[in-house]
């Protein structure tokens, strides 16, 4: 059977048919041609008028034609968001955002200390990095604070394949950002920085990096999510104790892109690589720092070296933690009404915290009478809400007894 051999689509015409209907239109010409013998001025009649009615449907069209192309000569045409005019190559924009940034993305080696005898590099010694501005001699780089952790020597490679020592001038571990710093000659390209608070999803976005030390490598994808809140755990643990707002992507970001480049389709920045989830059956789940919170971040660490954030000076596992539950004979020896549910456990209190007179087991319920019910949402209430040098009142309960302290907020030590 055809493809469309069916009663609904058919090329084959029936013979028989096909001689009736000659037939039958042959009768129709022999009946036409008796009739306009009999009828001459009949003829002639509808002849003038089917002219007549020619004539008037083109001046007809030719006025309704001619003012649609006066009002769209005067009209502006009018294009929204960052669409580019039209291209014969749809992905012409690809390739000019792609050159656009390309001179401005680094290669980052970092020979660890450990290694540096044996001149052995493990993919955790190779990163990718933006150059987004110039002072004086010196060009400032962009990467992850994971990308240069535990760094011995720092090289940079430039898009043209030169190798320059870099130099840290300063590392975040909460927003996993860090600066490098070159020397600035012949650096020639300045990455420019979007606003990623205008990304849309589904919007076209290119990753440039470094994976497996595949300098320069470009992939493309979409904008999967705009402001994806994902658990982090600071210190390696196992347990979350921060959240870092990331743009989701399917573009391929492997080991090496992080502190690369996530451009969107005007060549601006709009983003930092800095993970994917790697698992099996899991496919085009990459993830970058959001251009606006790196800048901020950035400026900062290349004018101090590092962020100042609060410090309140506790040590403390979760009253209430699925993952890391408390054993039933810890919970009883806080003496805890039944009212209490969450909070946050003090292991161990220092400096601010000491001189409040906060102790071992007391258990944390509220900032400013806000409700913390986290060590996660203790240290993003640090540091969101407030400001070195506040003075903090504090309600805990100490075995069963709610009481409150005030302490006054020093900067967080470096580690």
């Amino acid at each position: 059977m055809g493809l469309f051999d069916d009663d609904f689509y058919s090329t084959k015409v029936s013979r028989s048919r096909g001689d009736e209907a000659s037939k039958g239109s042959f009768a129709n010409r022999r009946h036409s041609v008796r009739r306009s013998r009999k009828g001459l001025s009949t003829w002639q009649i509808s002849a003038v008028c089917s002219l007549v009615s020619a004539v008037v449907a083109v001046l007809l069209f030719s006025m309704f034609t001619g003012q649609m192309s006066h009002e769209t000569a005067q009209k502006p045409v009018v294009t929204t968001g960052n669409v580019a005019p039209s291209s014969s190559d749809p992905f012409d924009r690809i390739i000019q955002a792609a050159a656009t940034v390309r001179p401005a993305v680094v290669s980052i080696i970092n020979h660890k200390e450990d290694n540096e005898e044996l001149n052995i590099l493990d993919e955790s010694a190779l990163g990718s990095g933006v150059i987004y501005k110039k002072t004086g001699n010196k060009a400032f780089i962009i990467t992850n604070n994971h990308v240069i952790e535990d760094s011995g020597n720092l090289e940079v490679v430039t898009v043209n394949g030169e190798t320059r020592k870099a130099t840290l001038v300063g590392t975040d571990k909460v927003s996993d950002i860090a600066v490098l710093s070159i020397d600035a000659k012949g650096i020639d390209t300045i990455a420019q920085l979007g606003n990623s608070s205008k990304l849309r999803l589904g919007e076209t976005v290119i990753a440039i990096g470094n994976p497996l030390g595949l300098g320069d490598t470009l992939t493309s994808g979409i904008v999967s999510y705009t402001e994806r809140m994902v658990p982090v755990s600071l210190n390696q643990d196992g347990v979350y104790d921060w959240e870092q707002e990331v743009i989701q992507t399917d573009a391929a970001i492997n080991e090496g892109n992080s502190g690369g480049a996530l451009v969107d389709l005007d060549g601006k920045v709009i983003g930092i690589n800095t993970m994917k989830i790697s698992d099996t059956g899991v496919e085009g789940l990459g993830f970058a720092i959001p251009a606006n919170h790196v800048i901020d971040i950035a400026n900062e660490l290349a004018e101090k070296g590092h962020i100042a954030r609060s410090y309140l000076g506790v040590y403390s596992v979760d009253l209430n933690n699925p993952y890391v539950p408390l054993a039933e004979d810890q919970r009883n020896e806080l003496n805890l009404p039944n009212s209490v549910k969450d909070g946050v456990v003090v292991l161990e209190a220092v400096g601010p915290a000491k001189e409040a007179g906060l102790q071992f087991n007391d258990v944390i319920t509220k900032f400013n009478d806000q409700s913390i019910i986290s060590t996660l949402s203790l240290r993003k209430y640090l540091y969101n809400h407030t400001k070195i040098g506040d003075d903090l009142k504090i309600t805990y309960y100490r075995n069963g007894e709610a009481k409150q302290a005030t302490v006054k907020l020093l900067e967080k030590p470096q580690e």
